[in-house]
């Protein structure tokens, strides 16, 4: 991939496409829908799926209810594609099943400016596998606080939010953010449920790529690789930050 974003057409090298992905418009624009994408995604899929996962695993919590949540959170985590944009389709699509019950209870929501064919559209979306699989990620570091904490910070005349401010949320938040950067690049990553829901006409770098690489007018495979250089060197940054937080997170679960 690298040798292919700086290949010339008629041999040798050149950072032609390079450039080309660092100083256009249309490029540049790409990647930032994908980051904003990416990010809200997350950080609604990290904010739903921490609150979630505590409602299972606090103290209190029935031992089935847990099952059931973790045993969907891991087929839903990975439900993407076709399949999962026909569902949103058929469910909150123009005539979809809650569409359409919305409109008997004189609830236009398409007529309010939502469109699931758009850029908040993918965003709903995606939030369907970035909850389930913070969930995942996140509950090991709930049950990783331990009970004397609690009682410790009680003893000593803490309060519930003294606990939450002073040690769970310090202790929780290397998971937090961990969990997070891994949003982030699952969904700055997909492909099919993007390409199969809005047909490839949300500006996004990885239905670009796919349009450089197999359109007919538009074919340029270098570009496509340089394009492909740019995504790599984003998701090296997010693997990086991971794995440092995740290492951090760690020290906490071996205590």
């Amino acid at each position: 991939m690298l040798f292919g974003a700086v290949q010339a057409d008629g041999g040798g090298l050149t950072t032609k496409y390079v450039d080309e992905v660092a100083t256009g418009h249309q490029y540049y624009a790409a990647f930032r829908t994908s980051i904003e994408l990416s990010f809200l995604s997350a950080f609604g899929g990290c904010v739903l799926g921490a609150v979630l996962a505590y409602a299972v695993v606090r103290d209190g919590a029935p031992h089935a209810l847990r099952a059931v949540v973790t045993s969907f959170s891991g087929v839903a985590a990975n439900f993407a594609g076709v399949p999962l944009a026909f569902a949103f389709i058929a469910t909150v699509g123009n005539v979809g099943l809650v569409t359409r019950w919305l409109s008997h209870a004189e609830i236009d929501l398409y007529g309010s400016g939502f469109s699931l064919f758009g850029f908040w559209g993918l965003v709903l979306t995606y939030l369907y596998f970035q909850v389930p699989l913070m969930i995942l990620v996140i509950a090991p570091a709930l049950d990783g606080l331990r009970p004397e904490w609690r009682d410790a910070a009680e003893s000593l005349g803490g309060n519930v939010r003294d606990y939450w401010v002073h040690i769970a949320l310090p202790v929780l938040l290397p998971s937090f953010l961990g969990g997070f950067l891994l949003l982030f690049g699952n969904a700055f990553s997909a492909y099919a449920t993007a390409y199969a829901l809005t047909g490839g006409f949300v500006n996004i770098v990885p239905l670009l790529i796919g349009a450089v690489l197999n359109g007919n007018v538009l074919s340029d495979p270098h570009l496509g690789k340089a394009l492909a250089l740019g995504m790599v060197l984003v998701m090296t940054a997010v693997v990086a930050l991971y794995a440092v937080l995740n290492r951090r997170a760690s020290r906490w679960s071996r205590r």
